[in-house]
C-alpha cells in the first residue's frame, strides 16, 4: 500500500419515559421554532459547511485517507467530489495527524486539526465547527472513504435537512446488493413511511425467519454521508453513548436512542466506500472502466 509522498496528491421505565418525554418535547419546540423562523425567512439553515473527518488510525485499514487511489490519495480524491456540490459553501478537512493535515494542504484544502480523543467523526466535525471562525447553520459529514461520492447525494441531504424543521439529522440510503446482505461492513437501514429511519445494523434487517436474504425485498444500503443541524451537532457530542451504538458501533445510534428524528432520502448509487484494502483494486478497476481519474 502506498501513501501519498508528495504535495500533489435500570434506572426505572419510569425515568426513561421521563427522558424520552423531554426529548420529545424539545424536538417539537424546535418544530415548532423552525416554522416560524421559515414564515419569516426562506433562509432556514442556508449556511452549510462539509467536513471531511480523517484519522490515520484504523483497525481495519490503518492510513486509509492517504492509499493511493490512481495516483492520488484516496481522501483528495473525496475532497474533489465535494468540491462539485452547489450547497456547500466551505469544505475543511477535520483530522489528528499531520501527514494528513500536510498531504491536504499540499492539494489545496483547508485543514482543521482535532484532538486525538475525539470518539468517532462526528465529535470530529464538532470539534473543527467549533474552531471555524465563521458560523454555519448545518455541518455535511462527509467520509473520506467513498472517494466517488456523488455530489448530488450531498446536495440532497442537505436539501432535506433545510425542508424538514423536525428532523436534526438527514443521510442517504440506495439499495443493497443481495450478495452484501450478510456483510457487516454494509450498513443496512429500515425506515418508516415518512422517510425518518428507524434503525440501522451491520446485521441484515428486516431478517426473515429463513435466515436467508430474500432477493425480492428492498433492502437499504446505508451511505456515510450525514448531515446536521449544527446546533444538535453540539448536543451530540455531550450525549452519553447509548447501548446500540456501542453493540453495532454506529454512532447514528445514538440519535435515534435518544429520540431524534432522522430523515432518509433514498438515491440511485452504486455504493463504492473502501472499507479494507481489497476494497481498493475494486474501485481503481470501476474507474478505469468510467475513465475517471
Amino acid at each position: 500500500m502506498s501513501v501519498c509522498s508528495s504535495s500533489s496528491s435500570s434506572s426505572s421505565s419510569q425515568k426513561t419515559w421521563i427522558v424520552h418525554g423531554i426529548l420529545a418535547g424539545a424536538a417539537i419546540a424546535a418544530a415548532i421554532g423552525a416554522s416560524a423562523y421559515l414564515g419569516r425567512s426562506r433562509k432556514f439553515r442556508s449556511r452549510v459547511v462539509g467536513i471531511i473527518p480523517a484519522r490515520y488510525a484504523s483497525s481495519r485499514f490503518e492510513g486509509k485517507p492517504l492509499v493511493q487511489i490512481l495516483g492520488k490519495p484516496m481522501i483528495q480524491r473525496t475532497w474533489e467530489r465535494s468540491k462539485l456540490a452547489t450547497t456547500l459553501d466551505h469544505i475543511v478537512v477535520a483530522t489528528d495527524d499531520e501527514r494528513i493535515a500536510e498531504c491536504c494542504r499540499g492539494f489545496g484544502a483547508d485543514v482543521i486539526m482535532t484532538s486525538e480523543s475525539c470518539r468517532n467523526g462526528t465529535e470530529r466535525c464538532n470539534e473543527a465547527l467549533e474552531k471555524l471562525e465563521k458560523k454555519y447553520d448545518v455541518v455535511v459529514n462527509i467520509q473520506g472513504d467513498e472517494p466517488l461520492i456523488e455530489p448530488e447525494i450531498i446536495d440532497g441531504v442537505v436539501k432535506a435537512l433545510q425542508v424538514t424543521p423536525d428532523a436534526v439529522f438527514s443521510t442517504a440510503v440506495t439499495s443493497l446488493k443481495p450478495e452484501d446482505g450478510l456483510d457487516p461492513n454494509r450498513v443496512k437501514c429500515v425506515v418508516d413511511n415518512r422517510g425518518y429511519a428507524i434503525y440501522f445494523s451491520r446485521g441484515l434487517i428486516p431478517y426473515n425467519k429463513s435466515g436467508k436474504v430474500n432477493p425480492d425485498f428492498p433492502y437499504m444500503l446505508h451511505l456515510g454521508i450525514q448531515s446536521f443541524d449544527s446546533k444538535f451537532l453540539k448536543v451530540y457530542s455531550e450525549l452519553q453513548p447509548t447501548p446500540l451504538q456501542q453493540e453495532e458501533d454506529l454512532e447514528q445510534l445514538k440519535v435515534l436512542e435518544n429520540g431524534y428524528k432522522m430523515k432518509v432520502i433514498k438515491v440511485d448509487h452504486e455504493a463504492h466506500g473502501v472499507d479494507t484494502p481489497d476494497d481498493v483494486e475494486k474501485i481503481e478497476s470501476l474507474m478505469r472502466e468510467r475513465n475517471l481519474y
